[in-house]
């Protein structure tokens, strides 16, 4: 929407200022995929890896937490606790007494959860989580293990997210969600602004500025805030919105001219990515600065996951975190596409692989399967 501000530039900079100071912190790698832009024939092609982020994974590592700090950060000045504590304020365990009396909640597929249960074990919340019944038990083990319950709800993740904010409603706890709605937009704004560290990050390791930019959709929310990075540097990059074929809700919205919903189960193997509805924070900045809207099987996400394992400098990215890659090798290989999405040879393409192995058994059952492929080249770029 024109005029609406949906980043503030000083959000942004408390959070880069605040997670940048955080033990751990660091800048995760950008790999270059030379076989990727050589097959396509691009100039290059960068993958910004987040498997490495805080021992987490998952790049959510930087929102769910941060957010996490800000609603304790909030509650303690309503109590008149503390004017602004700062997250080494919260873990010093100075406020321990007054934080475990306060409960934030949320519903995931397993990354946003993850970094959302960190951040309360982290500062001295109390964390509940509401699943779906297509999250796996590995995904679920790996939030209890930082202290969290975990409650299944029936349904797909808008309903687990329905069910975090009426519990939330219900017994005053505080909802952490990656996705927003009228009325609720603070959060997930701060959840964003941590968002966005990973794009700046990757924008300031590139040898020269992208002319592309392949990101996942879901709710929107990292799409969007990488659509933010590149319009405060004028980067000009053509942003294309990557989904799941069976939970493409950002491309129903821009097919329809508004925030559209898809419904069903919303099976897809790309299980962070398995949302019917966008973020109204995340649709705001998107449909005017998104470029395109892509979906994707899942086989070409098990192909790209494949290929990245099986390279001869392997990357370890999980299914969700491999959309971007593999929207661009079918875009890439398709004369059509190439056209609409002005792909040329002076092209310089980012990804973020934003995941690793979340799921370690799912994980080794994908790149195993089949090995026999590897005989006959990449399994992503043909030959």
């Amino acid at each position: 929407m024109p005029g609406v501000v949906v980043l503030p530039e000083g959000g942004w900079r408390r959070a880069r200022a605040a997670i940048t100071t955080w033990p751990g912190y660091a800048p995760t790698p950008l790999r270059a995929l030379k076989e990727v832009a050589e097959a396509l024939g691009l100039e290059s092609v960068w993958l910004k890896d987040e498997s490495t982020r805080f021992g987490l994974g998952s790049f959510k590592a930087l929102g769910g937490a941060y957010a996490v700090a800000g609603v304790l950060a909030r509650e303690l000045a309503r109590m008149g606790l503390a004017n602004a504590a700062t997250a080494a304020d919260l873990e010093s365990g100075r406020y321990a007494g007054a934080a475990s009396g306060i409960t934030v909640t949320c519903a995931t597929d397993g990354n946003h959860g993850r970094s959302v249960a960190w951040g309360a074990r982290r500062f001295g919340a109390r964390c509940v989580i509401f699943v779906h019944p297509g999250v796996t038990p590995g995904r679920r083990a790996a939030m209890e293990a930082f202290g969290a319950e975990v409650r299944e709800v029936p349904g797909n993740y808008d309903d687990s997210v329905r069910a975090a904010e009426a519990m939330a409603q219900e017994n005053g706890w505080h909802v952490v969600s990656d996705t927003s709605w009228p009325g609720y937009t603070e959060v997930p704004r701060e959840v964003m602004q941590g968002y966005r560290l990973m794009a700046e990050e990757a924008l300031d390791s590139m040898p020269a500025p992208p002319t592309h930019v392949f990101i996942q959709g879901g709710v929107g929310g990292v799409a969007a805030a990488v659509s933010v990075a590149l319009r405060a540097r004028r980067a000009g990059a053509r942003l294309v919105v990557v989904e799941p074929e069976r939970a493409a809700c950002l491309l129903a919205s821009a097919e329809a001219g508004l925030p559209t919903a898809v419904t069903g189960d919303l099976d897809t193997i790309m299980a962070g990515l398995a949302c019917g509805e966008p973020s109204l924070l995340a649709w705001q900045e998107l449909e005017r600065a998104a470029f395109a809207f892509m979906s994707i099987p899942d086989g070409a996400a098990l192909a790209a996951m494949r290929h990245l394992a099986w390279r001869e400098e392997p990357v370890v990215a999980g299914e969700s975190g491999v959309a971007g890659l593999a929207a661009l090798a079918l875009a890439g290989q398709d004369a059509a596409a190439r056209e609409v999405l002005e792909l040329r040879n002076d092209s310089r393409v980012l990804l973020f692989s934003t995941e690793g192995s979340t799921d370690e058994d799912l994980y080794k059952s994908v790149i195993h399967r089949d090995a026999v492929d590897r005989k006959g080249g990449s399994p992503l770029l043909g030959g």
